[in-house]
């Protein structure tokens, strides 16, 4: 076995022998028909101009009022030319599936959202809106509550990140909209996407999550923040120490609600309500509404605006599989998927702390890269862990259920459960780790003798069929990639 050349993975890491490529991001190229566009009135300005001129009386000519004019055109003809200077990333060529490209045919523009604000959603990747952001952002823009519902991977942060970028005042040095997420690792990615997507805006992010130092946390809230992403125990802690000011808050966003709303958060979710003013905006987000759900909305939303893009629970793009075996045919099992099949990075569940150990332990033995994560590490491994996996610096992630939630890596493109979850909601979540934003993904399940009834009850659930594993599986449904990439 090579040595890890990098040799600084503290806890939770597992070095083997090679690496995965860096995970290509999901970029796309704005229509060019646009530019065409834009490029043509470009061309009918001097002529309109033109016209004036002519039909205008030299007597009538003010210095003042020309000098105007000519500054007003040459402000004119900048905000043609925004869109050609900006940075754009190389296009995303991957096939798409309909949970994704299934839309009204809307523009970002269309919402006359701040330029700014374009720029960064354009310099993000971004080129139209997918179905839930065409369906929520217009709603939120309105300061309408809502209730939406649509599946893991098509788009849910940035139907709520524009809206509440859109909505803040960057004059007004106070705290004006919170976004509340179950989990530290999620915390971070919303605050990131927050960040780029607002990078021509004036607008001051922070990100605060148990685990990590309060006192810097405290000291950070005596600068601007326009923006708090965090876990509900965090923020609230602040506000009840008189560091974190909410009478400015006008949204409060809830990713993952239906987790928010579960009996570990909920009683400080409804604290941390009673210190925002009566007039705020309430948003919930979810692939699922459990029925606890409802007397939350009915207590503190108003007239909610609801969204339900759940035709099917599953995504369309993941292809589902189960391999019959006995425990201790698991390890086994594992290698030899390992050796078959194209896997650009893989994250694979177990259902204790202690089995994510020593799974990532064995696969380590049979020679491939590997971190692991759980909750009982210390944030800064787990931080450490989160950022070295999405940045491609392994290919295989071994993890707890902390990792099923909102949680978005492009290049994953296989997930097993190598230990079979027992409800339906874990399934869900967890298989939409693969097939991110309409691409292509691969879930394949262990499945032992105990399993049986739980893979059968979760089908019904779901509305969907797990099929029994072939001999082969064809690389097309479920690498997205022209080019198939080899190593470990």
């Amino acid at each position: 076995m090579n040595s890890n050349s990098r040799g600084r993975f503290g806890p939770g890491t597992m070095h083997g022998r090679g690496y995965p490529p860096y995970a290509q991001p999901n970029y796309f190229q704005r229509n060019p028909m646009q530019s065409n566009l834009h490029h043509i009135s470009q061309q009918q300005w001097p002529r309109r101009n033109q016209v004036e001129a002519e039909t205008a009386s030299i007597d009538d000519i003010n210095p003042k009022e020309e000098e105007k004019r000519i500054q007003s055109e040459g402000i004119d003809s900048s905000s043609q030319n925004w869109k050609a200077q900006l940075k754009l990333p190389p296009t995303d060529t991957r096939y798409k599936t309909e949970d994704v490209t299934v839309t009204k045919g809307n523009e970002f523009e269309d919402y006359f959202l701040k330029r700014e604000l374009l720029m960064g959603i354009y310099e993000k990747g971004f080129e139209r809106p997918s179905p839930i952001q065409e369906e929520s952002i217009p709603i939120a823009l309105t300061g309408s509550d809502i209730l939406a519902r649509a599946k893991n991977g098509t788009g849910k942060t940035a139907a709520f990140c524009i809206p509440a970028l859109e909505k803040i005042d960057q004059n007004k040095n106070s705290i004006q909209v919170v976004i509340l997420v179950p989990t530290r690792e999620l915390a971070l990615q919303t605050s990131q996407v927050c960040k780029e997507l607002g990078k021509h805006l004036k607008i001051q992010v922070m990100v605060t999550t148990g685990g990590t130092s309060l006192k810097d946390d405290i000291m950070r809230l005596y600068q601007p923040v326009h923006l708090l992403v965090g876990t509900p125990g965090r923020i609230l802690d602040l506000v009840k120490k008189g560091v974190c000011i909410l009478k400015d808050c006008s949204m409060l966003v809830m990713d993952e609600a239906d987790k928010l709303l579960s009996q570990e958060f909920q009683p400080l979710v409804e604290q941390l309500i009673s210190f925002l003013p009566e007039n705020r905006q309430i948003l919930l987000f979810s692939a699922t509404f459990p029925v606890t759900v409802k007397a939350f909305k009915d207590k503190f939303l108003l007239r909610p605006y609801s969204i339900n893009l759940m035709d099917e629970l599953t995504l369309k793009g993941i292809t589902q599989y189960y391999a019959f075996v006995e425990e201790r045919q698991k390890v086994h099992c594992l290698n030899t998927l390992f050796s078959k099949l194209q896997i650009n990075q893989s994250i694979i569940f177990c259902n204790s702390v202690n089995r994510v150990e020593l799974l990532a332990k064995k696969i380590t033995e049979l020679g491939y890269s590997c971190f692991y994560i759980h909750a009982k590490m210390l944030q800064s491994h787990r931080n450490r862990v989160f950022h070295d996996f999405r940045n491609g610096a392994c290919r295989n992630l071994v993890c707890s259920d902390l990792f099923t939630r909102g949680i978005d890596i492009q290049a994953v493109n296989v997930v097993i459960n190598f230990d079979f979850p027992k409800n339906a909601e874990t399934y869900l979540h967890r298989v939409g780790r693969s097939g991110r934003f309409g691409h292509l993904g691969l879930a394949i399940s262990l499945i032992t003798y105990e399993d049986r009834f739980n893979l059968y009850r979760i089908e019904q659930e779901l509305g969907t069929e797990i099929k029994q594993i072939p001999p082969q599986i064809d690389q097309a449904i479920y690498c997205n990639y022209s080019t198939v990439q080899h190593g470990n």
